[in-house]
């Protein structure tokens, strides 16, 4: 089973695109992708001989998470995860995106006046 199988098999549901860097750029993950209905938005490797077309829009959206990501883990108990029980994990990443989200909206209402 690769990695990629278990992520998409959560049982929240399917998801309907999947988002990924060039390390996901194998033939097996596009196939296994393709039968599942899942659009593949993944780049081409640059050693690839057949160039692959992905939703570059889409594909931009990716950075947007993993800057969010990059974000909380400035807050050393959500990067180094100290917690044990995942609620307590759980309760340490809202508290992060509260923490984020206040200073996103300070910053906003600083702007507008």
């Amino acid at each position: 089973m690769q990695a990629s199988d278990a992520l998409i098999d959560l049982p929240e549901r399917a998801p309907n695109t999947l988002l990924a860097d060039k390390g996901y750029d194998a033939e097996a993950i596009r196939a296994d992708l393709g039968e599942r209905n899942i659009e593949v938005v993944i780049p081409g490797r640059s050693n690839r001989r057949m160039t692959i077309e992905h939703n570059r829009v889409l594909y931009e959206e990716r950075n947007r998470i993993k800057r969010m990501f990059g974000h909380l883990k400035i807050n050393r108990a959500i990067s180094t995860r100290y917690d044990q029980l995942a609620n307590s994990f759980l309760g340490m990443v809202h508290l992060a995106t509260a923490r984020y989200w206040l200073e996103f909206a300070r910053a906003a209402s600083l702007r507008s006046f």
